[in-house]
């Protein structure tokens, strides 16, 4: 009988990152025609590759649809108006959206379906997931639309503009890239000035109620804020 030790088994494959994610991923009950959507249009729309169950360190998104042409994101799409309006505008880029909330996944995709477009890709999820995986220097402009506040201070963690979030997307941005913040909470206005500059952004603009981007479509969240009394505010910063 030989003495030599069974050889030892291989290393397990790193498992993906645990993290909380605070935040709805799903509201009302959805109409047959959203859930439709769902089923049809989901998947051929989803940007493949963002995970790989077997060894996440090796998920490569499949980002073969924006070949040539400049790379957009934007983060937290709600019902998708944004989005749609900068894709039907700008048919010379591709853009990505990103959001968990199935409710307002199934909303975009109806808008997606009416409006014909091809310049789209949907991660339906964390967009951490998103920018652990997309090339370094991969995105020339990100948007960021009437994020969840988070009003009480203890979340005040929880928001986008913290390092948790702001270095990732340092890593995708490419230098010159536009990383556009649009919100009706003044603390929020705080906050992004003061964080995002040390993750490697400048300032270039700083606006109020009616000063806007040129191709800036008012969302259904900013029309509830104005409605409600509470004024927008327009931050544009470039990647360093």
């Amino acid at each position: 009988m030989s003495d030599t030790p069974p050889p030892s088994p291989p290393p397990s494959p790193p498992s993906a990152p645990r993290r909380n994610f605070y935040g709805r991923i799903h509201g009302k009950t959805l109409r047959a025609s959203q859930k439709d959507y769902l089923a049809q249009d989901l998947e051929p729309l989803r940007l493949q590759g963002v995970t790989a169950a077997e060894n996440p360190s090796r998920a490569t998104p499949d980002l073969s649809f924006a070949a040539g042409k400049p790379l957009w994101l934007e983060i937290g799409f709600g019902g998708g108006e944004h989005l749609v309006h900068m894709a039907a505008r700008h048919p010379e880029v591709a853009l990505i959206g990103a959001e968990p909330f199935v409710n307002g996944i199934a909303m975009l995709l109806g808008k997606i379906r009416n409006a014909g477009l091809s310049n789209l890709r949907l991660h339906p999820g964390d967009v951490r997931d998103l920018l652990d995986v997309l090339p370094p220097a991969s995105l020339q402009k990100v948007f960021l639309n009437y994020p969840d506040p988070w009003p009480k201070a203890r979340h005040h963690r929880r928001r986008f503009v913290t390092p948790e979030y702001l270095l990732p997307l340092a890593r995708v941005t490419a230098p010159g890239a536009e990383f556009r913040v649009a919100t009706d909470i003044p603390d929020y206005v705080r906050q992004t000035l003061e964080e995002v500059p040390p993750a490697g952004f400048d300032l270039v603009f700083q606006g109020g109620p009616g000063e806007a981007w040129e191709d800036w479509l008012s969302t259904r969240y900013e029309q509830k804020a104005l409605r409600e009394g509470r004024a927008p505010h327009y931050l544009t910063f470039r990647r360093l």
